[in-house]
């Protein structure tokens, strides 16, 4: 059957050889790479795709609920008047997920579904393949026991410049127009000290929501023991102080954090696919 293998491309070095990898396997023609644009990615993301299209001998298509649901990221943000909940980002689901789910109602004929999970997510890709059936997962990457460095050496053999957020110290490729709501306190405090005006209005945002609310509404949360032993809405970390919240502490209120390895958000993420499997 033409095109019956659907390769999800994220804009991520993972995906990237992923569906490079399904091109190996299943043929070019029974391949369609679809990348879900937020549109508020790194400008060189659509460099790293023009690269990727030359490199497979085939377009990725684009998908998007840009201009039709929201008409940029900050939208959901309102329309929900959160950044984070207990179940992930609004803006995950609402630009990335659904947008995804959308599209294989619509388009059902397919024989698998390829998503870049690394070696180090054979879990991820566990839950998936149990909580999500339908949805037919492969994983090439766990195949060939691929790591994300492998993945990276893969790409530079093949002369391919991988996005520039890795070289500025990022592990993930996603949403660097407003920064990523769930990057986590680490990611925050390298937006800080190296995108000082992202991480700036962002904050602002942060105060806009938490004032519409009168709760606190921030991307952070504090992990720790300690922390976990307040009540709930105290956990919550401000990018910046608010005063109208004293007992949330604030991102300077930290030491300096690695950045935590993020997945790629490219319509797979969300609670339902990752449910712990026992």
């Amino acid at each position: 059957m033409k095109e019956d293998i659907i390769c999800w491309w994220s804009g991520g070095v993972t995906s990237a050889v992923a569906v490079w990898l399904a091109i190996q396997i299943f043929g070019i023609e029974r391949c369609r790479i679809i990348f879900i644009d937020t549109f508020n990615e790194h400008k060189d993301t659509y460099r790293f795709k023009d690269d990727c299209e030359r490199w497979y001998g085939k377009e990725i298509e684009t998908i998007t609920a840009i201009g039709i649901e929201f008409q940029k990221i900050q939208d959901v943000w309102m329309r929900f008047k959160n950044l984070q909940t207990a179940t992930g980002a609004n803006c995950s689901t609402y630009l990335k997920r659904r947008v995804r789910e959308k599209w294989e109602k619509e388009n059902p004929n397919y024989t698998h579904q390829v998503f870049g999970f690394d070696i180090s997510e054979a879990s991820r890709a566990i839950s998936m393949k149990l909580n999500n059936p339908h949805t037919k997962p492969i994983f090439p990457l766990l195949f060939n026991a691929l790591t994300k460095k492998k993945c990276i050496e893969e790409l530079q053999f093949n002369f391919i410049p991988i996005p520039i957020m890795y070289f500025l110290g990022f592990h993930n490729n996603n949403c660097f127009g407003t920064g990523c709501v769930q990057g986590g306190i680490g990611y925050w405090q390298k937006m800080f000290k190296e995108f000082r005006i992202k991480f700036l209005r962002m904050a602002v945002i942060e105060r806009w929501l938490s004032d519409l609310v009168d709760e606190p509404v921030t991307i952070n949360k504090d992990q720790s023991k300690m922390a976990k032993k307040k009540p709930e809405k105290e956990q919550l970390v401000f990018l910046v102080h608010n005063p109208k919240f004293p007992n949330n502490k604030c991102l300077a209120d930290f030491k300096p954090q690695k950045i935590e390895s993020l997945m790629e958000c490219s319509g797979f993420c969300g609670t339902n696919d990752l449910k712990a499997v026992v």
